[in-house]
């Protein structure tokens, strides 16, 4: 059952960017049987106030639904999703699209002091030049941010690294 289930949860993509699949996010993270002996699928937010949760839950359950299953959808907090449990295949995808992937290794640390830390390039997606900048911390989404790329001059969104 677990198989069928992940089998029609493969196709479900994300809603905000509907070129990567839930599972290629990290969002869509186990089915498991729970003590009770119901089945249930676990999603995870790429952050607590994510406004997408709602419908991919729904989503879940319209696709299971229409495949004859039945699971219960649990959105798990802990640990919680970083941008590191986006797969390659993903990452591939998003700049495809136009969006930098995020880099790996997790956030930038936290500092207090007027100079932020260094950087790793943000390569633009559409031309490959790191002669980028960010243009906003806010981005189409909260989960992205904009940059402007000072080679080809495309702008285009950074997904934030969590």
């Amino acid at each position: 059952m677990h198989d069928a289930i992940w089998t029609t949860l493969d196709a479900l993509c994300d809603p905000e960017i509907p070129v990567v699949s839930l599972r290629e996010l990290g969002i869509l993270r186990e089915v498991r049987t729970a003590a009770d002996g119901v089945t249930e699928v676990v999603i995870t937010p790429t952050y607590s106030g994510c406004p997408a949760m709602g419908q991919i839950e729904d989503d879940v359950h319209a696709a299971l639904a229409r495949s004859g299953l039945a699971a219960r959808v649990v959105t798990q907090l802990a640990p919680a999703w970083t941008t590191d449990w986006i797969s390659e295949s993903a990452r591939e995808k998003l700049r495809a699209f136009g969006i930098a992937p995020p880099p790996r290794g997790g956030p930038q640390p936290l500092t207090f002091s007027r100079r932020k830390p260094p950087r790793e390039a943000v390569a633009c997606p559409r031309c490959g030049s790191t002669h980028t900048t960010e243009t906003s911390p806010f981005g189409s989404t909260a989960c992205k941010a904009m940059y402007r790329c000072l080679d080809c001059l495309e702008p285009f969104d950074l997904f934030k690294s969590y």
